[in-house]
């Protein structure tokens, strides 16, 4: 027998799908970015598609929330990168801010084995995916194109992009909890 997906999997969608225009408008004003809003929109549709949600009482606000957490999740990745890169370009050229020295910056020797080990199986996990989704997946989180420029570059919807992709986050989440 098929499993079908619950009633309030079908509402998110439907709701979705309504507001997509209003995600993408509340996801620009807080981002400032065409493409980050759409890969926020698409982040929000993502958790949706391969998430079990039980039950929600106002899908919209559900939505907006979920789009909300998103764009705080982007702003601390988005600082993180941004403190790595410039302790990395303090260690390169040897400059140490006022009060701080530069220490030994040789990671652990086991963070780096588990670090290899994570690699690996993710490069073996990508290998696995169908063409498609492989594509998809690496234009959009390798080369950092928006949804849109893959979905142009490939001549296909971005409909279509996000369905590949769909494919490619449930596949790799599989894969690495195994």
């Amino acid at each position: 027998m098929f499993a079908t997906k619950p009633a309030i999997a079908d509402e998110l969608h439907e709701t979705y799908y309504k507001i997509r225009h209003e995600l993408l408008r509340f996801a620009f004003a807080r981002t400032g970015d065409d493409a980050e809003a759409e890969d926020i929109v698409q982040d929000v549709w993502l958790k949706i598609e391969t998430r079990q949600i039980s039950r929600v009482h106002n899908p919209r606000s559900y939505l907006f929330q979920m789009a909300n957490n998103i764009i705080i999740d982007h702003q601390r990745e988005f600082a993180r990168r941004r403190i790595r890169d410039q302790l990395w370009r303090n260690m390169e050229t040897g400059y140490a801010p006022p009060g701080n020295d530069i220490g030994d910056t040789s990671l652990d020797i086991e963070a780096c084995l588990i670090e290899g080990q994570e690699a690996e199986q993710l490069h073996d996990a990508i290998g696995t995916l169908p063409q498609g989704a492989r594509t998809v997946l690496y234009l959009h989180k390798i080369e950092g194109l928006s949804h849109a420029e893959v979905a142009r570059r490939l001549n296909i919807s971005r409909s279509g992009v996000e369905k590949h992709m769909a494919v490619a986050m449930r596949h790799l989440r599989r894969a690495l909890i195994e």
